[in-house]
């Protein structure tokens, strides 16, 4: 999760004009990339940034500051060897600095702590985070947007987990995620979901009543985009408390938006989507059991048992069991498979077409399910047949 989500902040950070008019989707990895050692040229160049940050000439140290996020976009030992650079930088952040200041600064620590778990502690060791939270609340775009990507590089650390959701920047970062620019909800919902992770920033995610927020921002970006994957993610984690689950059932469109990801998400993506779903069912069957069942969730599952991944599949056959009418067996004679449940829960579907496509997709199941059993035992034949005797030899022992 970290490492994915660092790639997209510095990419979208290290274009100060561009991120803002990029879209929700777009992936522009540049940094991550393994660089080759510095040539001696390089190396001038970090000695001699790091002797100009420490100037008391402000229009120096911008030289410096821009120089250190160049050197810094792709180079992992740069980033290590202008980790001295991060106290001045830090100190370019004051409210006395010139708004170029804080944004050369910004986007300097960015790349600096992209990849580099020290430099990540070390920047709000330093005390960057006060100034961050500031830039979150500014009239500038730009200065929002920087903050905003500096809080998801940032809080991919475990350690700084716990310092920004202590810090007052959750609700913050929920205010962007809903009146932010297109890439700031982008890197807000990412943030957000690093720091769900740790149990008392979900507790203070929830109590700013982010769904509509995150439901509406799921709506409109690309389901296999990644960031459908940490919106998904995060609604996950939110179905493990009432308010959450309430907030979804209650939000326009919302039980819908998750279906859809469950659909046509990624792997990981339709994972949390069947996850949230389930979590759902498995809290009060008879209230969300309805809910779910009329946004036509029983084709993307009945796919889900087949192509997902295994924790996928575990999870759709489970809410397969749970949306059936009598969630268990009802005598021996009707066994729990899945061929039984499918059939129990298109007799309580109504409309044609919903019953039509469903029958459809487990006919598929089928097929898919003989092609990978015939591919198994020609496999198996192949293993026992030696490639220099003829197949009836293999049949005769």
């Amino acid at each position: 999760m970290d490492g994915a989500a660092e790639n997209h902040t510095t990419s979208s950070s290290s274009s100060s004009s561009s991120s803002s008019s990029s879209s929700p989707d777009t992936n522009l990895d540049v940094v991550g990339v393994a660089a080759v050692s510095p040539s001696s040229s390089s190396t001038s160049a970090v000695r001699q940034a790091l002797l100009l940050i420490q100037s008391d000439d402000g229009d120096l140290k911008l030289k410096a500051a821009k120089e250190i996020r160049r050197l810094t976009k792709t180079s992992q030992r740069c980033r290590r060897l202008l980790s001295e650079a991060v106290q001045p930088l830090v100190s370019m952040l004051r409210p006395d600095s010139s708004e170029s200041h804080h944004e050369s600064a910004l986007l300097a620590l960015l790349n600096l702590a992209v990849k580099d778990e020290k430099n990540k502690i070390s920047i709000l060791k330093a005390g960057a985070l006060e100034s961050i939270i500031g830039f979150l609340q500014s009239g500038s775009s730009n200065l929002q947007e920087y903050a905003t990507a500096a809080l998801l590089t940032l809080s991919a650390s475990a350690e700084n987990k716990p310092v920004i959701g202590g810090s007052g920047a959750i609700p913050l970062l929920v205010k962007i995620l809903k009146h932010g620019s297109p890439q700031a909800k982008v890197d807000a919902v990412m943030a957000l979901s690093n720091l769900s992770t740790l149990s008392s920033n979900l507790n203070t995610i929830l109590q700013t009543n982010p769904i509509p927020s995150v439901v509406n921002l799921l709506k409109t970006c690309k389901k296999s985009s990644k960031t459908a994957e940490k919106c998904s993610a995060l609604l996950e984690s939110l179905m493990d408390f009432d308010e959450g689950r309430t907030a979804l059932t209650d939000q326009e469109g919302g039980i819908l938006a998750v279906v859809e990801v469950l659909e046509n998400g990624s792997l990981q993506s339709r994972e949390h989507a069947v996850g949230a779903l389930l979590t759902m069912c498995q809290s009060d069957r008879c209230k969300y059991r309805e809910p779910i069942l009329r946004e036509g969730v029983i084709p993307g599952l009945l796919e889900l048992t087949v192509q997902g991944t295994p924790k996928s599949q575990a999870r759709a056959q489970t809410l397969l069991r749970l949306l059936r009418d009598t969630p268990y067996p009802r005598s021996e004679l009707e066994p729990d498979t899945l061929e039984n449940i499918v059939c129990n829960l298109i007799s309580h579907i109504d409309g044609d077409d919903q019953s039509g496509k469903a029958k459809k997709m487990l006919a598929e199941m089928v097929q898919v399910s003989m092609e990978q059993s015939l591919r198994h035992l020609q496999q198996r034949a192949l293993v026992c047949t030696p490639s220099d005797l003829p197949i009836a030899s293999c049949t005769s022992k």
